[in-house]
């Protein structure tokens, strides 16, 4: 049989289990998946933690890449041997072979390995949804990157950058620095040793951001207010530092009529028709070379507890990938 991650009870890395599982066949609007790849993501971690609620006991992870090995009745437009990815949920996909909802899926094109899209369908899909649905970016725009050298910053700089925005990125050290200026950055942050409000003050000289895309949360929020300009939108969409703590709704009228909004990808993807679209905007970039995928750490699936302590000591840039 083959073997999965589960998960019994909310805590540190040691929660996880490497467990044989039964795998069913496909029942009907199902199909089942051979995984090739896994992806890594921080929101892996706030499942792990009980931040985000799950029924227990369960699987973890929610992006992957593999073949289609049987699908259930109903299904369509898919067949055994179809090269697949997903991201989203339900979660599971820190597993070598899962029954999910074939509407769920999508057809990887050829140009694409499992590799490469284990590593970007999460934070790509993410990174579509951010830029061209929650604030469209457009040419001219001065945007705000957090975590310009992470998963979802390496994607979301250099599709940004495609769009003709000029991309200001955080970062905390020198390595992150060269990385996210490689990657579609004009101008990087490293905020350890600069306030970066301040800073991206003097970059608009004066006027600000339209947009703030803010995955780290409770050590940003504040920060990224003041970085928008009137009438700007600050997009907080993850809490790699923690939630951020209540306010008072006044504040953003008080900082210039902000927008402020906590988007999910499962809202934005919820739609089969915006899934495809999403993904379609998504294979495009990539496979046009605009957006370059690199995945930058490869841990064996059986070893997920490493991968899990590595990242929460923020000793990744870039993408992860846990091979099954």
């Amino acid at each position: 049989m083959p073997f999965a991650i589960r998960m019994h009870r909310t805590g540190g890395p040691d929660v996880m289990c490497w467990e044989e599982l039964e795998v069913a066949e496909p029942a009907p609007g199902e199909a089942r998946v051979r995984h090739q790849a896994v992806g890594l993501n921080y929101i892996d971690i706030y499942h792990r933690s009980g931040l985000y609620p799950l029924q227990l006991p369960n699987g973890l992870g929610l992006e992957a890449a593999g073949v289609v090995e049987a699908v259930g009745a109903g299904v369509s437009e898919l067949r055994p041997g179809d090269r697949v990815a997903y991201a989203g949920g339900p979660v599971g996909a820190y597993s070598q072979v899962r029954c999910l909802p074939a509407d769920r899926l999508l057809k990887l094109p050829d140009a694409i390995d499992f590799r490469t899209a284990a590593a970007m369908m999460l934070q790509g899909l993410t990174s579509a949804y951010l830029l061209r649905r929650t604030y469209r970016v457009q040419a001219g725009d001065s945007v705000l990157i957090h975590a310009a050298a992470g998963g979802v910053g390496l994607i979301a700089c250099q599709w940004a950058k495609a769009l003709g925005a000029t991309v200001i990125g955080t970062v905390s050290t020198a390595a992150k620095a060269a990385l996210a200026a490689a990657h579609g950055c004009d101008h990087v942050i490293d905020y350890t040793r600069e306030d970066f409000a301040r800073r991206v003050r003097e970059i608009t000289v004066g006027e600000g951001v339209a947009v703030v895309y803010d995955g780290v949360g409770k050590d940003t929020f504040a920060g990224s207010l003041d970085s928008l300009r009137t009438c700007g939108m600050l997009v907080s969409f993850g809490n790699a530092s923690g939630p951020v703590p209540p306010f008072d709704p006044l504040l953003l009228s008080q900082k210039g009529s902000l927008f402020l909004t906590r988007p999910t990808l499962m809202h934005y993807t919820a739609k089969r028709e915006d899934l495809l679209a999403l993904g379609a905007q998504l294979f495009d970039v990539v496979g046009s070379g605009q957006v370059k995928i690199e995945v930058h750490q490869t841990y064996p699936l059986a070893e997920v507890a490493q991968a899990h302590r590595d990242l929460e000591a923020r000793k990744h840039s870039g993408s992860t990938i846990l091979l099954p």
